[in-house]
């Protein structure tokens, strides 16, 4: 049972790293999730360090949501580039990541350019667009590495002795 829950919670942790680039998949808390898998079949986690693993995820999932809006607004994005970015980055999911990011900031500037803009300040608010989405991913990835790293220390040394 424990080799199963094991080999689980690593299965996890892959795809809860490309859930920090894929949008849709979360991420963070797979990752979080596949520790207490981990911790379930061989405990190899204190109470103290799941604590601040949660609080992590917590904090990192939050972000996801407010940050790319909140560089969107200070870049002068529109509440049409904003959805723009969001129906570009999942039509660029077709050749991840580069597609990602290139939709992300067409769709911001074509809603941007809908929403009346001209091309400088729709090119502008799409920047400011994909940096915060980039921001909010890279975030997500120091958790998620820091996550794995842990994980995958813990069942190299279960395994090793």
């Amino acid at each position: 049972m424990d080799i199963l829950l094991i080999c689980l919670a690593i299965l996890l942790t892959v795809i809860g790293l490309a859930g920090c680039i894929v949008p849709g998949l979360p991420g963070p808390p797979l990752n979080f999730i596949a520790l207490l898998m981990l911790q379930w079949a061989i405990e190899p986690f204190s109470g103290t360090f799941l604590l601040i693993a949660a609080v992590a995820v917590l904090i990192v999932s939050v972000l996801d949501f407010l940050l790319p809006v909140w560089i969107a607004k200070k870049f002068g994005a529109s509440r049409e580039g904003m959805i723009g970015s969001i129906i570009g980055m999942f039509l660029g999911m077709v050749f991840p990541p580069v597609g990602i990011i290139f939709g992300l900031v067409a769709g911001a500037v074509i809603g941007d350019m809908i929403a009346g803009k001209s091309i400088g300040d729709a090119v502008y608010s799409g920047f400011g667009n994909a940096l915060g989405t980039l921001f909010s991913t890279g975030f997500k990835l120091m958790v998620s590495g820091f996550l794995t790293y842990y994980l995958l220390k813990e069942v190299f040394s279960y395994f090793a002795g």
